[in-house]
């Protein structure tokens, strides 16, 4: 059976993420017909989708969405890559359901949990989709690692620690990636989907404590079902350790298990593609799969700040 291409349009054309997107739409042989973005710097859809229909305002954007979806003909929007700013996810996977198309949102899906309910009723009024980009539960060491749990016979809780500084300039602050009312937050912002990748292997969340929560870093305490994780975050360069900071490395990612590393640090390149063969073929990650990750950092947001304790990640206790 002959399957015939998908048409795109696309949200957030001059983010970090969007070139990604392009490139997972065209590897899989699909058209990105139209995209949006306030801001203008986009030559990047030239080396994917050239002939792509672009916008500066909203509202032309919806307009040209909304003449394709009346006139028919094959020319409907298919599915809309929502790449915007976190604060905006949710309101463009409702513009996008209601256009008549479904929706691939980049992480976090949305800022506070009850957004997801909303989202659901929408789904089942219009008959679309949610999906959303949770790659590393496709990552083959992650996937491995599940395995190795669910497989495991344990009488006592795995022992993790999750440190990742990912550093960044002096313009991230002065971004909406600085206004936690934008982003959400560090933990949102650069966590979330590490926090769903430890639902996803260990099981269900039964205790969320937060040892920091500032600007730049934020680290805590989490139990689950079968682990205990002290975790660590940030975008301060000065918590890359040393030696790697000395030979001009400005990233850190360390996720152990009982003392042991597990290497994901390679497999990423095609993630996105991978995501969008798995949505397509109707085995995306949906609304749900998203919320304890969701209900996680929300609370990492809006919760206290508890005294520092054993549990706490030996990277802040370092800095202690």
């Amino acid at each position: 059976m002959t399957i015939l291409p998908k048409n795109f349009a696309l949200i957030g054309a001059a983010g970090y993420i969007a070139p990604r997107h392009m490139q997972a739409i065209k590897a899989g042989g699909n058209r990105l017909l139209a995209a949006f973005d306030p801001n203008d710097s986009v030559g990047v859809i030239d080396s994917h989708f050239p002939d792509a229909d672009f916008f500066t305002e909203f509202e032309r954007f919806d307009r040209h969405v909304d003449l394709r979806r009346r006139a028919g003909h094959g020319g409907q929007i298919d599915y809309v890559s929502i790449c915007s700013p976190n604060y905006l996810h949710d309101s463009h996977m409702r513009f996008a359901l209601r256009s008549g198309a479904h929706a691939i949102c980049e992480k976090p899906l949305v800022l506070n949990p009850w957004n997801i309910d909303g989202l659901r009723e929408i789904e089942r009024e219009t008959g679309k989709r949610v999906n959303t980009i949770l790659q590393l539960r496709l990552h083959p060491a992650i996937v491995a690692l599940r395995e190795r749990v669910r497989r495991g016979q344990h009488r006592t809780k795995h022992e993790v620690d999750l440190a990742y500084v990912t550093s960044r300039g002096h313009w991230y602050l002065q971004s909406w990636k600085g206004d936690p009312k934008k982003s959400g937050g560090i933990a949102t912002n650069i966590g979330v989907h590490f926090f769903d990748m430890l639902h996803y292997i260990f099981g269900a969340l039964q205790t969320n404590q937060v040892h920091l929560h500032s600007e730049t870093k934020a680290a805590g305490y989490l139990e689950y079902e079968n682990a205990r994780v002290r975790w660590f975050l940030s975008v301060d360069i000065e918590d890359v350790p040393i030696p790697l900071r000395e030979s001009g490395q400005r990233t850190y990612r360390s996720i152990t298990v009982d003392g042991e590393e597990i290497e994901f640090s390679g497999g990423f390149a095609d993630l996105h593609n991978r995501s969008y063969e798995e949505i397509l073929a109707g085995r995306g990650f949906g609304l749900e799969e998203n919320r304890i990750a969701i209900e996680t950092v929300a609370a990492i947001r809006t919760g206290s700040v508890a005294p520092l304790a054993s549990d706490s990640h030996p990277f802040l206790q370092r800095q202690a």
